[in-house]
């Protein structure tokens, strides 16, 4: 597996997302999930990317699992900060909220010190300075060791950076979700920052299996997502033809040519699909060696020019708490 550099920490070119081993999309099952990082593992995928927001702590609680006894083989991320409760949705950055936050992340993996630890969503009514604060006061204590943050503007970004330095900056990109080139991606290289690219398959879209409502299963949490609403994900299917065709004749799947694109925008840009199934996993690390000529890329971008999405790509209570 390829290694890219985020920041100082050094990492594969393609993670491992676990946001969907836990009930999110379908009901995944936890032994094939467990499976699937060690199959990671075994394939030098050494990024593990997990949050405290998953599955309510669940999500750690299985990654913990599956870490014992490989715990040397992997990097392993973790969030905190974005408050999910059965009748509402919030954000907290208070400095004391992230010390209590990483001690039960902690306690949930069974393990004594996270590698990268971000700031899932930024709070408002907090300055990031404080935030930042606390990240510093747990990497002294041993408890973290690199400072990330995630779906932050270009200036939070910034003030993060100069409070402490960040190993990255981690917010979505894909072939249909490219606001990062408007300003993060310059911020990133003054910075020196990397970018964790999560959501570079577009949810499941840019897998090319997704042809209509039909396809998703009626507990499946894309079906609060605009652009898999029936009118928009009608019109954002007609997308796909000409980026299936372009995959045929790359001779790989539509995922592996979503993510080598991905991968080829940046040297310091790290891929985070998910997924909880081996043989997806496999057919994935494969887009690491995949190289694009430049007439490929002028056709993905032909056939996904900026903006061609219909539909946002969060409902809007969550689309307010993004680029703050």
């Amino acid at each position: 597996m390829k290694r890219r550099k985020l920041g100082a920490l050094e990492v594969s070119a393609i993670g491992l997302g676990c946001m969907s081993m836990t009930p999110i999309y379908a009901t995944p099952d936890p032994d094939e999930a467990i499976a699937t990082i060690h199959r990671a593992l075994e394939l030098g995928v050494d990024m593990i990317d997990t949050s405290d927001a998953y599955g309510a702590g669940k999500n750690e609680e299985l990654v913990g699992r599956a870490l014992k006894g490989r715990r040397d083989k992997a990097i392993l991320a973790s969030k905190f900060g974005n408050i999910q409760t059965p009748t509402s949705q919030g954000v907290n950055g208070r400095p004391e909220y992230v010390i209590e936050a990483c001690e039960k992340s902690l306690k949930r993996l069974g393990l004594d010190m996270i590698d990268l630890y971000y700031i899932h969503r930024v709070d408002t009514d907090v300055p990031i300075e404080d935030t930042v604060g606390a990240m510093v006061k747990l990497k002294q204590q041993g408890k973290i060791r690199f400072l990330g943050i995630s779906e932050a503007a270009p200036a939070t970004l910034r003030r993060a950076h100069k409070a402490h330095p960040m190993a990255c900056l981690q917010t979505e990109y894909s072939l249909w979700t490219r606001d990062a080139e408007d300003e993060l991606f310059k911020t990133c290289e003054e910075l020196g920052v990397g970018y964790v690219a999560y959501s570079p398959l577009g949810r499941g879209f840019l897998t090319g299996t997704i042809g209509g409502m039909n396809d998703l299963a009626e507990n499946d949490r894309r079906r609060q997502h605009p652009r898999f609403h029936a009118e928009n994900l009608n019109r954002n299917v007609t997308l796909l033809k000409a980026f299936k065709d372009l995959a045929a004749k790359e001779k790989c799947t539509p995922a592996q040519l979503a993510l080598a694109w991905v991968l080829s925008r940046k040297p310091y840009i790290v891929a985070l699909p998910g997924t909880s199934h081996r043989k997806y996993l496999e057919q994935n690390v494969q887009a690491a060696d995949l190289t694009l000529s430049p007439q490929t890329i002028s056709a993905l971008e032909k056939a996904f020019p900026r903006g061609v999405a219909a539909g946002t790509r969060y409902p809007e209570p969550q689309m307010k708490r993004l680029g703050v």
